[in-house]
C-alpha cells in the first residue's frame, strides 16, 4: 500500500492560482534553414512570398507542396517532379522538408517500436534535443503515439516522463514530422507497397511525452495537418488527444481541434488525485468532470476515454470502482483500464490481475466499456509512462550503434 504525504490532504487553497506546471528551460532556435513541414498553407504562401513567388503562382506551388510533403512524403525537393527546376533550387536554398533524425529505433517482441528522435534546431546546447515516439500494430490498427514536448510539465508520480525535467515545447512541424518519420521508417505513404495493401499508421494518440494542452497551439496546428483531407488524412475519429485536466483548454480542443478526448483520471478522489496527478490541486475532479460533461461534440458515438491506470493496494478497490461509476454519470464514457507498467525507481506496483478483472467487471455492469489495456512494448520501455528518452543514458557507443541499425533497416 502507498501512502499518501500528510501534506497531500491539507487544504491547498494557494496552489489553485499557483502554476503546477514546470518552466520550459530553453525555446526552440529554428535552425539556419527551417523545415516546412508544420506550416499552415496560409503560412506557407507566406513563406514563398518571402521568397520571391509571384502571387498569382502561390496558391499552386502551396498545393503542389502539400501533395508532396503529405501524401506522397518528398524528403527533397528533388523528387517533386512537377514543380519546376528553378523553383526546385530556390526552395532548395531557403528551406528544406526535413523531420526529426532517428537516432535509435528498439523493436519489442511484440512488434511494437520506439523511436528515439533527435529534433532539428539552430541550438548550440551541447546535448540536442531529442523526444520518443512509439508505433502500436494491432490487427485491425496501427497506432502512433506522439510527443508534444520535451520531457514533460507535470510530475505524475506513476509516470517515468513525469520525473524528466521539461526542457522545451515542440513545434507543430516537430509533432507532424514524428507521423512523418513512422511513414518513413515502416514504408507507409501512398504511392509506395504495403503489406496489406492499407495504410499502417490509422491511428494517432497525443499520449507520449508531456501535456499536449499545455503547448496547445502546436499540437491543435498540427493535428489539423494530420487530419487534412488533402494530405495525411488522418479522420478525427482516428486521433485521440489525452490531457491530464488542463480544464480551460478542454473546451478549446473539442471547438479548435474536434479530436477524441482522453482525460488522464487514474483516481476518484481528489485527496489521492492530488499525489498522483499534481495538476489536480489547480483543477479538482467535479471541475475537470463539468468541462468533460461539456466537452463540444461529446456523445455515445463520440465517447470521452478516462484512463485509469490500476496501481496495487492503492486506487483498485471495489469502492474505487463504485465511485467511478458513480463520478462518470451523465457523462458519455469508456473507461480504459491500464495496468501499471513499471520503471526503473518507482515505488507502485501493478494491480493483480484478478484485482483488474474484479474492477473491469464491476464498470461493465454497471453500462461502461471497460477494456483492459494489454501492456505492450514493456521490455523497450515503450508502454504507456515509461517514455523517457531513456537512450539519452547509453553511452557513445551503444548509441552509434543503435543508431547504426536504423540506418540499415
Amino acid at each position: 500500500m502507498t501512502s499518501i504525504p500528510t501534506e497531500a490532504i491539507q487544504p491547498q487553497a494557494s496552489l489553485r492560482d499557483a502554476p503546477l506546471e514546470k518552466v520550459a528551460l530553453e525555446t526552440y532556435v529554428p535552425p539556419a534553414k527551417p523545415s516546412l513541414i508544420g506550416l499552415s498553407r496560409a503560412e506557407l504562401a507566406e513563406q514563398l512570398g518571402a521568397i520571391g513567388v509571384a502571387p498569382g503562382q502561390r496558391k499552386m506551388r502551396v498545393q503542389q507542396l502539400w501533395h508532396w510533403m503529405y501524401v506522397r512524403g518528398a524528403q527533397t525537393f528533388d523528387e517533386m517532379s512537377n514543380v519546376s527546376k528553378g523553383m526546385r533550387a530556390e526552395l532548395e536554398q531557403h528551406f528544406t522538408v526535413d523531420r526529426p533524425e532517428v537516432v535509435a529505433e528498439q523493436i519489442s517482441n511484440d512488434g511494437t517500436r520506439k523511436w528515439l528522435l533527435r529534433l532539428p534546431s539552430g541550438h548550440a546546447s551541447e546535448r540536442p534535443h531529442e523526444v520518443e515516439c512509439v508505433y502500436i500494430p494491432e490487427t485491425d490498427r496501427g497506432t502512433l503515439c506522439v510527443s508534444s514536448q520535451v520531457g514533460c510539465t507535470l510530475n505524475c508520480t506513476f509516470c517515468h516522463t513525469g520525473t524528466q525535467r521539461l526542457v522545451r515545447n515542440l513545434t507543430a512541424g516537430e509533432i507532424v514530422g514524428q507521423v512523418m518519420v513512422a511513414r518513413d521508417r515502416l514504408n507507409d505513404w501512398a504511392d509506395r507497397e504495403t503489406p496489406s495493401g492499407n495504410r499502417l499508421v490509422t491511428n494517432v494518440v497525443m499520449m507520449g511525452m508531456g501535456e499536449p494542452l499545455y503547448n496547445f497551439d502546436a499540437v491543435r496546428d498540427a493535428l489539423l495537418i494530420v487530419s487534412d483531407g488533402e494530405g495525411i488524412g488522418l479522420s478525427r475519429r482516428r486521433i485521440t488527444l489525452s490531457t491530464s485536466g488542463v480544464v480551460p483548454n478542454i473546451a478549446r480542443t473539442g471547438d479548435e481541434i474536434g479530436v477524441m478526448l482522453a482525460i488522464s483520471l487514474h483516481a476518484v478522489r481528489d485527496e489521492l488525485r492530488n499525489e498522483l496527478v499534481p495538476l489536480n490541486k489547480k483543477y479538482p475532479i467535479a471541475e475537470l468532470l463539468d468541462a468533460c460533461r461539456a466537452y463540444p461534440g461529446s456523445s455515445n458515438s463520440r465517447r470521452i476515454t478516462f484512463e485509469y491506470v490500476m496501481l496495487k493496494g492503492v486506487n483498485d478497490s471495489l469502492d474505487d470502482a463504485k465511485l467511478l461509476v458513480k463520478l462518470l454519470k451523465g457523462i458519455p464514457a469508456k473507461i480504459n483500464l491500464i495496468p501499471f507498467n513499471p520503471w526503473p525507481g518507482t515505488r507502485y506496483e501493478c494491480s493483480d490481475w484478478d484485482q483488474i478483472e474484479k474492477f473491469s467487471e464491476y464498470v461493465f455492469n454497471a453500462g461502461y466499456s471497460s477494456p483492459v489495456r494489454t501492456p505492450r512494448g514493456r521490455d523497450i520501455l515503450a508502454a504507456c509512462g515509461q517514455l523517457k528518452s531513456e537512450s539519452e543514458k547509453l553511452s557513445a557507443r551503444e548509441r552509434q550503434a543503435l543508431r547504426a541499425m536504423a540506418m540499415t533497416d
